[in-house]
């Protein structure tokens, strides 16, 4: 992990304009998760991969978020549609909205980037000692 927090995700050519999602996992809020990078309009977006109807992943075939016109995220066990640049909910059943992973791109190499909330596998906060660590 660099000091700024970036995950090194994937190479920038691996994620097509409207096309299949790069998969990665995360610790988000102390429980293990999946999340996924996808390119819309040339932007690259992540997303947890969980439903804001029912907290499950979306994707039944992995890597396919988006629907058959390349313009919305859907969830492909309800039906629920979200904005790929903000995540919101447009369509369907839906609650709230996607939970969004900052992410940024250069030198060709996507990243993604920690919060308090979001951390790679294997990291914990241990209140009795402060500061992140990583387990040996």
């Amino acid at each position: 992990m660099s000091e700024d927090g970036a995950q090194d995700l994937c190479a920038s050519n691996a994620l097509a304009d409207s096309g299949a999602a790069v998969a990665f996992d995360v610790v988000y809020l102390g429980q293990a998760c999946r999340a996924f990078a996808v390119r819309y309009q040339g932007q690259v977006q992540a997303y947890l991969n969980r439903c804001g109807h029912v907290p499950m992943e979306m994707d039944y075939v992995e890597g396919q978020f988006f629907d058959s016109t390349g313009h919305w995220l859907m969830c492909a066990t309800h039906g629920a549609m979200y904005a790929p640049a903000s995540g919101h909910c447009v369509a369907g059943p839906c609650r709230r909205g996607l939970v969004k992973i900052t992410v940024s791109e250069q030198a060709g190499r996507v990243r993604w980037h920690t919060s308090p909330q979001l951390q790679p596998p294997g990291w914990c906060h241990d209140r009795r000692q402060g500061p992140e660590h990583k387990f040996q």
